[in-house]
């Protein structure tokens, strides 16, 4: 297999990073093709002496900055104003990338480091100074779509540990319509596959048309909706999870918020 077939595994979970990272599914895939568009225009930018995720990443990162690390508002009209943009200068950007790529993607701080281009020893100040810009975002209520009852238990936990209220929780498709609406959560953690066989995705889908507010999809098959044939998830965390990951991707979706 060559090197840039070997890329192909690793472009869904680099499309859900690029989304978490920009806040926008637009924005996100246009940063991707940007970075597959300068790999196919000259191979030599991809590093083959790295693995083959890594070297995507940095490559991805090197064409971010390139960019100026800004949101596209041509390819973002009606997501994003002035607002977020103003909250993304105020944010030093590789804080929440490190973050990101060593919660959210599983990178090692070593990995973290190459693709960031940055040392070993700046990795933990980066994820620290991270975690403190989520823990001052502002608070607010969240409600559960969770089937399971122990995964449920360590969402409410980690949602409380970062100081935001529960708004509620439901097992079902029809449970969540009929308990979130009245709620008008400030941000919904939703489970694809519920108790009675219902969608999460569904049930989304219709508490979206009444109350708007930022959704992160949790799923053990996060591949089944990072197909890129249809709409997708800006916030896409897998089962199982760890801590930091929901943490980081709850304080991007309210950070766009």
């Amino acid at each position: 297999m060559s090197f840039v077939n070997e890329l192909g595994p690793h472009l869904p979970f680099l499309r859900r990073y690029a989304r978490a990272l920009t806040g926008s599914q637009n924005s996100g895939d246009a940063h991707v093709r940007a970075a597959l568009e300068a790999a196919i225009a000259d191979r030599s930018v991809l590093d083959t002496s790295l693995p083959a995720r890594v070297a995507l990443y940095r490559l991805f990162h090197a064409v971010w900055n390139s960019a100026g690390a800004t949101l596209d508002a041509a390819n973002d009209e009606g997501e994003t104003g002035s607002g977020p943009e103003g909250r993304l200068r105020r944010l030093p950007p590789v804080s929440r990338q490190a973050l990101l790529l060593t919660a959210m993607e599983n990178f090692s701080g070593k990995e973290a480091a190459l693709i960031l281009g940055v040392s070993d020893d700046q990795i933990d100040q980066l994820t620290d100074r991270a975690r403190e810009e989520i823990d001052a975002v502002l608070k607010t209520n969240v409600f559960i779509i969770e089937d399971e009852p122990i995964i449920a238990a360590d969402l409410r936990r980690i949602v409380e540990s970062l100081g935001h209220d529960i708004a509620g929780q439901a097992r079902t498709k029809t449970e969540a319509v009929e308990r979130a609406l009245p709620a008008r959560p400030g941000l919904v953690l939703a489970d694809i596959q519920l108790a009675d066989n219902s969608s999460g995705i569904d049930a989304v889908h219709e508490i979206l048309k009444s109350h708007t507010c930022p959704v992160i999809f949790i799923t053990a098959f996060p591949e089944r909706l990072l197909t890129g044939e249809r709409p997708e998830p800006t916030y896409l965390i897998t089962k199982p999870f760890l801590p930091d990951a929901v943490k980081a991707a709850i304080g991007q979706a309210l950070f766009f918020a």
